[in-house]
């Protein structure tokens, strides 16, 4: 990946990509290529422009962000952060089934907007503070019978070890490493090795995935 990171925004509202792009307008290490009304418009323009983050709706005409989202990580054109609100929690589930890398709320911060694009950018999920207990909260909700999420995942799991579980389970509760460090009396260094361990046996690319495989399960403690 070059030092730049090539930022494409995605919103049917043309005032809110504007204040995105004037806010990251003063970045040098950050670019926006492209802006899209749509996710038929985005999926094209991710196409065209081969960015390394979209900052996506979820609410559009044409196509919404969530078939988008999950149209862009299927064809690998870019990593998604999802905008939503606390009134959207509705769609957060459905944003990470797709293959969305995060969230940010639409009234974030300018620091906020480019600490999440930097981190994502480079390889990283990211799941707000605010809309992490949101996202934990809907998949630990009551639903329908177990249609079987535990037998489909057993043979990845079979690979962690009991620390590892360990850690996945945390990491499903909504755990950061460093309270999963203090929980389990382990060092920080240890808990990264650990987390990087489960992506690897999980076939996972982020904390993202593992927390939806460690919920399908059902291993995470409600």
């Amino acid at each position: 990946m070059t030092d730049t990171l090539r930022v494409l925004l995605v919103d049917d509202q043309p005032i809110i990509r504007s204040g995105f792009a004037m806010m990251l307008s003063v970045e040098e290490d950050l670019v926006v290529v492209g802006e899209a009304a749509n996710g038929r418009e985005a999926i094209d323009l991710a196409e065209q422009e081969r960015p390394d983050v979209i900052v996506m709706d979820v609410q559009m005409p044409v196509m919404d962000g969530i078939a988008a989202t999950r149209e862009i990580v299927e064809r690998d054109l870019g990593r998604v952060i999802i905008l939503t609100t606390f009134d959207a929690d509705n769609y957060l589930f459905d944003a990470l089934q797709a293959g969305a890398s995060g969230f940010l709320l639409k009234n974030a911060e300018a620091d906020q907007l480019v600490d999440a694009l930097r981190a994502v950018g480079h390889g990283h999920a990211l799941l707000a503070p605010e809309v992490t207990q949101r996202v934990i909260a809907q998949m630990s909700a009551p639903r329908a019978p177990s249609t079987g999420g535990e037998g489909r995942h057993a043979d990845l799991l079979a690979h962690l070890t009991d620390r590892e579980l360990d850690v996945l389970r945390l990491m499903g509760a909504g755990r950061s490493n460093s309270e999963i460090a203090a929980d389990l009396v382990i060092g920080a260094a240890t808990v990264k090795t650990h987390v990087s361990s489960i992506f690897a046996k999980l076939q996972v690319r982020d904390r993202v995935g593992a927390v939806i495989i460690a919920h399908e399960a059902g291993i995470v403690e409600r």
